[in-house]
């Protein structure tokens, strides 16, 4: 047995993992993580990496690069174009991310289990605010990322966030060693709960799916790119997000912008609409404003995404602008 083995081994002892995982300030602890994480000195990114290794089966072979800047881009590392097959089938939902299934079985009026012997109440994990009835009777499965997996996690299917609700909350460990032994332990610890809607035309459309990502000690982060918000222990911003929120907060200068161009260059403004920034990561929006714009009776319009080009567009958008303004214009800015 070599010392990698004998370190696991002792590690799995269940009143020793629980002590070093759990009985520790937790919290400090995993800020403090977060911190050291995203240090970009060379050594002590390798040297992170390493160790994480040592201790884990880490496997980078997938992922979309060989080169991280930090141990925490590593962590939220992309994965190759093709690494995963999804089922596509109408009547399939597919896992949200690589995980080992903990639990799963039917809901029992709005009880699940953590583990066995191990219940809570479906409203103190998504809270009272919540209609619960969506779920009642359904179905629940638990899904466990252990450190090493790939940490992102998708849509299960062709669906619409409706809803985002931020709970902070405690650091648990979620290993299966903590969930036989603290009660409610998803309920307690940080975490966010995003109400979703299948689309389509099968006889799935229409139901709701609950996703909720819990955070754990040493990863209490959690990133909503389609909302480009960041859930973290010291976040102060609000609770509860409806999700066309970001869409408004785009549409409406937008709007104002288009109704102050002179009528000769409306039509122009309205074929080169260009999202950037985090707005243009969320994959579809350009579809949504779209077709908000024409059902508003604007005519024609055309929205693109600049996607990584953005600083591109910006620049060729700024240099129009300076060609095209007038004396008295930079007389103004200048001050």
């Amino acid at each position: 047995m070599n010392i990698r083995q004998t370190i696991q081994r002792i590690l799995a002892q269940e009143d020793l993992n629980f002590l070093l995982t759990n009985r520790l300030p937790r919290r400090w602890l995993t800020q403090c993580m977060g911190r050291f994480s995203k240090i970009e000195q060379p050594w002590v990114r390798d040297a992170s990496i390493a160790i994480w290794k040592f201790f884990s089966a880490l496997d980078l072979s997938e992922a979309k690069k060989s080169r991280f800047t930090s141990m925490h881009d590593c962590f939220t590392r992309e994965l190759k174009d093709g690494a995963r097959t999804v089922d596509t089938h109408a009547d399939v939902l597919s896992s949200p991310v690589d995980a080992i299934v903990g639990a799963h079985g039917p809901i029992e009026g709005s009880q699940v289990f953590q583990a066995k012997g191990f219940p809570y109440a479906l409203e103190d994990l998504i809270g009272t605010q919540e209609p619960t009835a969506d779920w009642a009777e359904g179905y629940f499965v638990t899904l466990r990322l252990t450190s090493s997996m790939y940490h992102r996690f998708h849509a299960p299917y062709d669906c619409t966030v409706e809803q985002v609700r931020y709970f902070s909350g405690d650091t648990w460990n979620v290993n299966p060693i903590a969930l036989k032994r603290v009660e409610k332990l998803f309920c307690k610890n940080e975490r966010a709960f995003l109400r979703t809607r299948l689309g389509g035309t099968t006889p799935m459309a229409g139901k709701t799916i609950a996703i909720v990502p819990v955070a754990a000690i040493l990863v209490a982060s959690i990133r909503l790119h389609f909302l480009d918000v960041l859930f973290h222990l010291k976040y102060s911003g609000p609770k509860a997000i409806a999700c066309n929120a970001l869409i408004d907060k785009i549409y409406q200068p937008l709007t104002r912008l288009i109704e102050r161009a002179s009528s000769d260059s409306v039509l122009t403004l309205l074929q080169n609409i260009i999202v950037t920034g985090g707005g243009s990561q969320i994959r579809g929006i350009d579809a949504v404003l779209q077709k908000r714009l024409t059902d508003d009776g604007y005519e024609s319009p055309k929205v693109k995404l600049a996607g990584q080009d953005y600083k591109r567009y910006v620049a060729i958008g700024a240099l129009k602008a300076a060609r095209s303004a007038r004396e008295n214009q930079w007389q103004v800015l200048l001050g």
